[in-house]
C-alpha cells in the first residue's frame, strides 16, 4: 500500500517538476539585452509576458517598442514576469531604426595597422662592456602587451623614434610614458650602452604595425561605413587587441588557399593590390571587428544591391548562406546551415554556431580558414551577421557574430 500512495505522489509532482523547469528554461534563455526594431512587438514564451517597467502599460497588455520610447530615450527597461505576476527578470532593450539597409561585403581587402604608440612584445639582454646585462625596461616595470607612447616628452609612434629618443639620451634616465588596460602610466628607466653598436637601449623588441588579408562584412552607403573582420586584429606575440593610431584598407586579390584539415586551420592567401589607392581609414579595432569609414563605395559587382539587416530575434536556426571569395576578388554564395543561436550579454564574435554545407567550398577549404572572418551571413534576404572563427578540430563548423554588435561599433545603431 505504501508503495502505491509513493507512485501516486511520484505520478503527481512529475508534471509540475517538470512544469517548473520548463519555465526555469525560458527564463534561462531570455537575453539581458533585447535588440528590437521601432513599433515592434516583443515576443514571449508560453506563460511569460514582457511588461515595460517605465510606463503605465496594464499587466497582459502588449507592449510595443515605441511604448518605451518616452523622450526619446533609445535604451529602456522592461520586465519579465511569470503569469504576469511573479518578476523574474529585467531585460535592457535596444532600440534600432525601423529599416536598415547595408550593402553585404564578402569581397577580399588588405588591412594596414599602425599601432598607438609602439608595442611591447618581447625583452632583450644587452651586451655591455661588462657583459650581459638585463633589459633595463623589463627591471623597471615594463611589461610585454604595453604601448609606449612617450619618451620624456616626444611622441613615439614608430620603432625608429624609439631607438632615436633613447640613444639621444646618451644613458640619462627617462620617463617612459605607457599605456596598459587602458590606463597610462610613467616608469622610469635608466638605458643601458650596447657594447655591439655603441647605441643606448632598453632592451625591447616592440612592434608598430600590422598587416593581412580579411573579408568586408557591410558598407552603408549613407553614412560611408564600413565593418570587416567580425573579430579583433590581435598580436601575435601577446595575442591581445592592437590598440591603433590609424589604419587604412585596400584592395585584394586571393591567390592560393590551404585546405583546412582537422587539428589544422586552412588559409586564403592574398595580395594587395593598387596599394596606393586607399580603400578608406580604419578608425576602431573591437572585440567585433573592425570599423572604419571609405573613401569609395565598397560594393562588389556580383552583390550590388543592399539587404535589410536581421535582428537576433529574427534569426532561426536553420538553412542560411554566406558570401565570401576564395579565388580572385569576387564573391560567390556558399551555403552553410546555423546549428544553434547563442545567447549574449555583451559583445562578442561568438553568437552563433555554424556549418558549412556547401559540397563545392568544402571541397577546395574544408570548411572556414584564415581570410575569411568577415563574410557575410545572409538569411531570409537578411544581412544577420559574419563568419569569425573555426573549430580546429570540425573545420566544417565555426562560429559567427550577430549583426547588432557590428552595427553598434560602428555607430550605425546606438
Amino acid at each position: 500500500m505504501k508503495n502505491k500512495y509513493v507512485k501516486i505522489i511520484a505520478y503527481a509532482i512529475t508534471p509540475i517538476i517538470l512544469f517548473i523547469f520548463s519555465i526555469y528554461y525560458q527564463v534561462q534563455n531570455i537575453p539581458n539585452i533585447l535588440f528590437l526594431r521601432e513599433d515592434s512587438q516583443p515576443k514571449s514564451g508560453y506563460f511569460i509576458k514582457l511588461l515595460n517597467q517605465n510606463s503605465p502599460v496594464k499587466n497582459g497588455d502588449s507592449v510595443k517598442v515605441s511604448n518605451l520610447l518616452s523622450n526619446n530615450e533609445q535604451n529602456k527597461k522592461i520586465n519579465v514576469s511569470f503569469l504576469g505576476v511573479l518578476p523574474v527578470k529585467t531585460v535592457n532593450v535596444k532600440v534600432v531604426p525601423k529599416e536598415i539597409k547595408l550593402y553585404p561585403g564578402g569581397q577580399p581587402i588588405g588591412v594596414k595597422l599602425a599601432t598607438k604608440g609602439v608595442l611591447v612584445v618581447g625583452f632583450a639582454d644587452i651586451e655591455e662592456e661588462r657583459g650581459k646585462a638585463t633589459s633595463p625596461a623589463a627591471l623597471s616595470g615594463v611589461e610585454i602587451g604595453d604601448n609606449i607612447l612617450k619618451v620624456n616628452d616626444r611622441n613615439i609612434n614608430s620603432a625608429e623614434d624609439l631607438a632615436r629618443a633613447v640613444n639621444d639620451s646618451q644613458g640619462k634616465e627617462l620617463i617612459v610614458t605607457l599605456e596598459r588596460k587602458n590606463s597610462q602610466n610613467q616608469i622610469k628607466i635608466i638605458p643601458a650602452k650596447s657594447n655591439i653598436d655603441q647605441n643606448y637601449k632598453l632592451g625591447l623588441w616592440v612592434r608598430d604595425s600590422s598587416a593581412g588579408v580579411g573579408t568586408l562584412t557591410f558598407y552603408d552607403k549613407t553614412t560611408n561605413k564600413f565593418a570587416a573582420l567580425g573579430h579583433p586584429i590581435t598580436d601575435m606575440d601577446t595575442n591581445n587587441i592592437i590598440k591603433i593610431s590609424s589604419g587604412e584598407i585596400v584592395s585584394s586579390s586571393i591567390i592560393s588557399v590551404r585546405k583546412g584539415v582537422r587539428g589544422t586551420p586552412g588559409e586564403l592567401k592574398g595580395i594587395f593590390v593598387n596599394e596606393q589607392n586607399t580603400l578608406g581609414n580604419v578608425i576602431k579595432n573591437t572585440e567585433c571587428g573592425i570599423f572604419g569609414e571609405s573613401s569609395a563605395a565598397l560594393t562588389n559587382d556580383r552583390y550590388n544591391k543592399p539587404l535589410k539587416v536581421g535582428l537576433r530575434n529574427e534569426i532561426k536556426e536553420g538553412e542560411a548562406y554566406i558570401l565570401t571569395t576564395i579565388d580572385g576578388n569576387e564573391p560567390e554564395k556558399y551555403s552553410i546551415r546555423i546549428e544553434k543561436l547563442l545567447e549574449q550579454d555583451s559583445p562578442g564574435p561568438k553568437s552563433m554556431v555554424i556549418r558549412i554545407t556547401d559540397p563545392r567550398l568544402l571541397d577546395k577549404t574544408g570548411g572556414i580558414v584564415q581570410g575569411m572572418s568577415g563574410s557575410p551571413i545572409i538569411q531570409d534576404d537578411k544581412l544577420i551577421g559574419a563568419v569569425t572563427h573555426v573549430l580546429i578540430n570540425k573545420p566544417d563548423v565555426g562560429y559567427g557574430i550577430y549583426i547588432e554588435w557590428m552595427l553598434k561599433d560602428a555607430d550605425i545603431i546606438p
